[in-house]
């Protein structure tokens, strides 16, 4: 009875992270991540137009935007969890395998802005009319590629009691073989079980962020990218607490890991944006070909 009260007590993880389709297999990770991007797309289409952006630009800056994306979140993620590829009885090619998961954020918004530039020069749109556009899209993107990591079963803390506890399981593959990433649960418990489930923290934190970023947004009439400034202060806040209380592997600077450190910086560089472009004054007005053409009074 009390091992069978404390399971309903807690969140079972999904017995698998990848269906086979013939020859095709069909990963979480990379579905959750695809479906964020459309909704990103979708949305932050309706607040360009919205700002006076013409039809059409988040879909055309895109094409840029999301390749540079994975590519920047890959090269992150491989630098700062390199013990995952290299190494004794590592394989490095899997450093190129991103449909398995793992993209940096801060690597993704990097390069991905890099592509987003591009894209906006070729569509004649100011780069922050374009992030204070899409701000609260990204955060939405990030939460629903959560998702994936719960069908992965990673991300997560340590040890919990708490009846949001999440029952992490060893995976095996066709042979009996453990395997985590591509194998089927077997129903034993992994040590430690359940866990705090820290993706999920993080994505009801992004939700929270999204919705912050909308509300000031319209309140304030945010312009200059300062509304991408409040979504990426307000993301670091919660991914510094959410990285503390996380449990895997990583690479440790003075005994903390990396993305805490890199959050704090982030932070407070995005902080400063925020304050600094208020001088800047009251939001952009965008004229037909998208250039901004004169301010408007709060």
């Amino acid at each position: 009875m009390t091992i069978s009260t404390a399971f309903l007590a807690t969140i079972p993880s999904p017995a698998q992270g990848v269906w086979e389709i013939g020859p095709i297999p069909i990963r979480a990770y990379a579905l959750f991540t695809i479906i964020g991007i459309v909704v990103a797309i979708w949305w932050g289409e309706k607040r360009l137009i919205a700002r006076g952006g013409p039809a059409g630009v988040v879909n055309d800056v895109a094409v840029f935007a999301v390749p540079f994306g994975i590519v920047g979140g890959r090269i992150y993620h491989v630098i700062t969890d390199n013990h995952l590829y290299f190494g004794e009885g590592k394989d490095p090619i899997r450093a190129l395998y991103v449909w398995e998961g793992g993209l940096g954020i801060w690597g993704a918004i990097a390069l991905g802005a890099v592509g987003a530039w591009i894209g906006c020069r070729r569509k004649g749109v100011p780069l922050p009319v374009f992030a204070d556009a899409v701000a609260p899209c990204i955060a939405v993107a990030h939460a629903i590629a959560r998702i994936g990591n719960y069908f992965n079963q990673e991300l997560y803390g340590s040890h919990t009691t708490l009846p949001w506890g999440l029952e992490i399981y060893h995976r095996v593959n066709a042979d009996g073989v453990a395997d985590q990433l591509n194998g089927i649960s077997n129903g034993i418990p992994l040590p430690g079980s359940p866990v705090h489930p820290t993706f999920l923290y993080e994505l009801l934190w992004n939700l929270g962020v999204a919705l912050l970023v909308v509300f000031v947004d319209r309140r304030l009439r945010l312009g200059h990218g300062r509304a991408f400034a409040l979504y990426v202060a307000g993301y670091t806040l919660g991914r510094t607490w959410i990285e503390l209380m996380r449990t895997d592997p990583a690479t440790l600077v003075f005994g903390v890991r990396v993305n805490v450190w890199v959050s704090i910086l982030v932070f407070l560089g995005a902080l400063a944006c925020f304050v600094w472009t208020r001088r800047k004054g009251p939001r952009e007005v965008l004229g037909a070909a998208g250039e901004p053409t004169e301010a408007v009074p709060r």
